[in-house]
């Protein structure tokens, strides 16, 4: 019975947390394609880098894209499921820590641009 209920709730909350993960990255890439084009084409001048943001967001959506692949494991029947299963959580796991990566580099070759984006942290 216990099982029947876990399965039912994931069945739900899996599903939804990919979509917020999905959310985010639509979110924060139209946000930093908008500050690109303030940027870029209208030339203005902004204090925010729309790469830190853009950076930021990608490794949030995959916080919470990770987050509903731990959540598979409980659900998982087979060993063949859980090998895959384990794949895709290193290779998310290997992206983030890319993306983290960048970021760290990016805000030290540009510290002033990136000051306002250290607040939310």
């Amino acid at each position: 019975m216990l099982d029947t209920l876990i399965e039912v709730l994931l069945s739900y909350l899996i599903p939804i947390l990919e979509l917020m993960g999905i959310f985010v990255v639509t979110w924060s890439t139209f946000s930093a394609f908008w500050v690109y084009l303030k940027v870029g084409v209208f030339h203005r001048s902004v204090n925010k880098n729309f790469k830190v943001d853009l950076a930021n967001g990608l490794a949030t959506s995959l916080e919470f894209k990770m987050a509903a692949e731990i959540l598979k494991t409980v659900i998982v029947r087979e060993q063949s499921e859980l090998v895959v299963l384990g794949a895709v959580i290193v290779l998310r796991a290997l992206l983030s820590f890319l993306i983290h990566f960048e970021l760290r580099s990016e805000e030290k070759a540009h510290p002033a641009s990136t000051a306002g984006t250290q607040d939310r942290r």
